[in-house]
């Protein structure tokens, strides 16, 4: 019987980054949910309201990939009073040959960190204008920060502003990604105003009201919607629907939980509407923005094919790293 790999958060950090490597992992993934008969089932999610407490759980199986992931992933959002991270979890790793579970995946919710900032660097590599240099980022928390990190990956980014409620977190937060990313970062009180002049915008709040409306975007713009990965979650004006390319990571994700949700129950998206995918406009088969004064919308909601996808490059690196052979980095 084979043996199963254990690995904490602390030795997941060590062989699993934000980099290159983990952004062309979750691109494939999401080009394979377009391009091949993969198996992913409907989120199953959990909600203890008293706690502002959800509790998701997702999986994939690619075919071609040898293991598949189970995903378990807590979000308590009044845990930050309690000096508690909001968000944690766990992956299981299982054969997809034999159904034995290869690794055991204790990462306290940090790969699903990693390949939700790499989908978003995914996002702006195919959907933002290439010459895209100012970013905007609404919330200061740990995804704004890797959000930012991420597009530095893919796009010239030199200046960026950032946005929260907490007025001194966002400023705390725009000093800390100054320093570590070494542009400039700046904190900005309006919401308005950190969407004027940026090139990129990224939401990556669990905000229950839009905090980024239509009027204030302007052609060219690209959009990437983190938050609203549950049906009470709304990041994003719906009447952005009425002047943005749409794309979806799944559809059948969105049109239940994401941004298209809300934009349906407005009236300003049809039920059965066609809108792309993001794996299809990474394939090429479907088209996502045509003009760079597109504005356009990534919804992303989180897909069990990224966490089978980060999952299987933890276990992959970590068997290199304890082989003594070298990976990219």
């Amino acid at each position: 019987m084979s043996r199963m790999t254990i690995l904490t958060e602390v030795e997941l950090r060590k062989v699993v980054k934000l980099d290159l490597a983990a952004v062309a992992c979750v691109e494939h993934a999401f080009r394979a949910l377009a391009t091949l008969p993969v198996a992913m089932p409907p989120i199953l999610r959990l909600d203890i309201p008293e706690h502002r407490g959800e509790v998701d759980v997702k999986t994939a199986y690619i075919p071609g990939v040898d293991g598949f992931a189970i995903k378990i992933s807590p979000g308590f959002f009044d845990n930050p009073k309690l000096g508690l991270p909001s968000l944690n979890g766990m992956m299981v790793l299982l054969s997809a040959r034999t159904g034995l579970v290869e690794a055991l995946l204790l990462d306290n919710g940090y790969l699903t960190d990693v390949r939700t900032a790499a989908a978003g660097a995914v996002a702006a590599k195919h959907l933002s204008r290439p010459d895209s240099s100012v970013a905007a980022v609404y919330g200061a928390g740990a995804q704004a920060r890797l959000q930012l990190e991420a597009l530095l990956l893919v796009r010239p980014i030199r200046q960026a502003r950032i946005w929260a409620r907490n007025g001194a977190k966002a400023e705390a937060t725009a000093a800390d990604l100054s320093r570590s990313l070494g542009i400039n970062v700046a904190a900005v009180s309006d919401p308005r105003q950190a969407a004027a002049e940026a090139d990129i915008i990224v939401t990556t709040t669990p905000s229950e009201k839009p905090v980024l409306m239509a009027q204030w975007l302007k052609s060219g713009q690209h959009v990437t919607a983190m938050g609203s990965d549950s049906e009470h979650k709304n990041e994003i004006d719906p009447a952005v629907f009425e002047k943005a390319v749409y794309v979806a990571d799944s559809l059948k994700q969105t049109r239940r939980l994401g941004e298209l949700h809300h934009a349906i129950a407005a009236g300003v998206a049809a039920p059965e509407q066609a809108f792309p995918e993001l794996g299809a406009v990474i394939a090429g088969t479907s088209p996502g923005r045509t003009s760079p004064s597109d504005t356009t919308l990534a919804d992303l909601t989180g897909t069990g094919v990224q966490d089978t996808a980060i999952a299987t490059l933890a276990r992959d690196r970590a068997n290199a790293a304890k082989a003594g052979t070298s990976f990219e980095s």
